[in-house]
């Protein structure tokens, strides 16, 4: 079958997981009998949805035309309004850190977006610190900086100097194990990206998207999935992921990012582990 024959739906479904005999053994079937799809047969849609974390919706969208994203953009995580009063303070302050740090990694800060974190606020914490420097580090720089910054750590000329998915500090390569578990737990928690940026599910932003919302209580079932969710795809790596980005001094913004996100996620484990 000709790519260019392929609908929209089923062509995303197999750049997401890597190739046409990738999304076969994924279903367990052979390679020619996807070779020879121009859409996703209705009987495998949902099959799909489980194997590349695209959504039925888009898959086909002349069956499922209601489908809804469970979740905003990463870049909207940070700004969404708490619709549920009866979230904890603190949930909120942490649904509001998660979703900082996904805005921060998953695409160059706006203007707008710098001028925001030049304002945080700080206390005496290692943390509220941590704030203050970010803060600092934001008003010492513009969009053309930070986006160089961006750039050099997270795209590069053929690979960046960091690559900041659980599958690769996992395992050492990109879309192994980790990602099919996270894709898993998309599913699990109803998960359908809205987004088209082509970035795997175990991207470090995506993640905290995910946990932001989680936090908020506007997905999941409360704790219990949020604490979850933060041991199977985060707690076994981004620690060592945010450690790697503060040692990056020649990259002051995102140095100061990442002294932040470890920090947070030295407390967000040990919070998680109160009840161990």
């Amino acid at each position: 079958m000709n790519a260019s024959l392929r609908e929209q739906g089923l062509e995303e479904a197999i750049k997401a997981v890597g190739g046409v005999g990738a999304l076969a053994r994924a279903l367990g079937i052979s390679q020619p009998s996807v070779s020879s799809w121009n859409r996703v047969p209705s009987e495998r849609v949902i099959a799909v949805e489980k194997a590349s974390g695209v959504g039925r919706h888009v898959l086909r969208p002349d069956l499922y035309p209601e489908a809804k994203s469970a979740i905003a953009l990463a870049m909207e995580a940070a700004q969404l309004k708490q619709r549920d009063a009866e979230v904890d303070e603190m949930d909120q302050l942490r649904a509001a850190e998660y979703g900082l740090l996904a805005l921060l990694l998953f695409r160059v800060p706006t203007a707008e977006v710098l001028r925001q974190v030049a304002e945080l606020k700080g206390d005496a914490s290692p943390l509220g610190l941590a704030h203050l420097a970010l803060a600092s580090a934001a008003t010492e720089t513009d969009v053309e900086a930070v986006g160089r910054e961006f750039f050099d750590l997270f795209v590069g000329v053929g690979r960046g100097e960091l690559l900041p998915y659980a599958s690769y500090y996992l395992t050492g390569f990109l879309h192994e194990r980790p990602l099919a578990a996270v894709r898993q737990s998309f599913v699990d928690l109803g998960i359908i990206r809205s987004d088209s940026s082509r970035e795997p599910e175990d991207h470090v932003a995506l993640l905290f998207d995910v946990m932001s919302n989680l936090a908020s209580r506007q997905i999941g079932e409360g704790y219990e999935t949020e604490k979850a969710f933060f041991e199977a795809h985060l707690k076994p790596w981004a620690g060592r992921f945010f450690s790697d980005l503060e040692s990056m001094r020649n990259r002051p913004f995102y140095a100061a990012v990442g002294a932040v996100g470890r920090l947070f996620m030295d407390i967000e484990d040990e919070a998680f582990s109160f009840d161990a």
